[in-house]
């Protein structure tokens, strides 16, 4: 044991309570479940982390009971619920995310507010793998895929437009940041 200051503390001594939280940061909120490939961040306690957790589910459950009257928006921008299915756990996670209407697709930004880092929800549908959204009370099966360099060139001023602080991500991350379409599947949409 390290010596006590005159606090009484013991400055050398790891604390009793978990300094690390999982967090999973994606545009503006955090992950619904807890999953061990979230992004480490660091804290001086749970509170954090848990706040963080805490606000992702009571926007979900919001949103799902007012469909999307609390919830739907953000700034300039509608929020939609995307729900994947993990590539390594197989559990089904629930995101809010900003979207832009484009025809008949959607049009989201996989930003991870900046971090530098591909958000889960981007890494576990990137292969190409159905996965559902909510837009108000409507759910719909969607696929989703990277837009190319010309529809990114269309698209990213469109949104930065919209919301723009995604030009400040795209400032913080060494990559081209992801504009992602969700193209409908031929299934009908049901009411959530």
């Amino acid at each position: 044991m390290g010596e006590r200051s005159q606090s009484g503390l013991h400055p050398t001594r790891q604390p009793s309570y978990p300094t690390t939280v999982s967090t999973y940061k994606e545009d503006f909120l955090m992950s619904v479940e807890h999953h061990p490939s979230k992004i480490q961040a660091r804290s001086n306690s749970g509170v954090s982390g848990y706040v963080k957790r805490f606000t992702n589910r009571l926007v979900i459950m919001l949103y799902r009971l007012t469909g999307g009257a609390i919830g739907g928006r953000l700034q300039n921008m509608s929020v939609l619920l995307l729900t994947s299915t993990g590539r390594k756990s197989g559990k089904q996670y629930t995101t809010p995310v900003l979207y832009r209407p484009a025809n008949d697709h959607f049009l989201v930004v996989a930003s991870n507010g900046g971090s530098g880092k591909l958000p889960n929800w981007w890494l576990n549908v990137r292969s190409g793998t159905p996965v559902h959204i909510e837009i108000g009370r409507t759910r719909q099966r969607v696929r989703a895929r990277q837009a190319d360099g010309e529809e990114r060139q269309r698209f990213w001023p469109l949104l930065v437009a919209d919301y723009p602080g995604y030009e400040k991500y795209q400032e913080r991350t060494a990559y081209p940041i992801p504009v992602v379409i969700l193209s409908p599947t031929q299934e009908a949409h049901t009411e959530a």
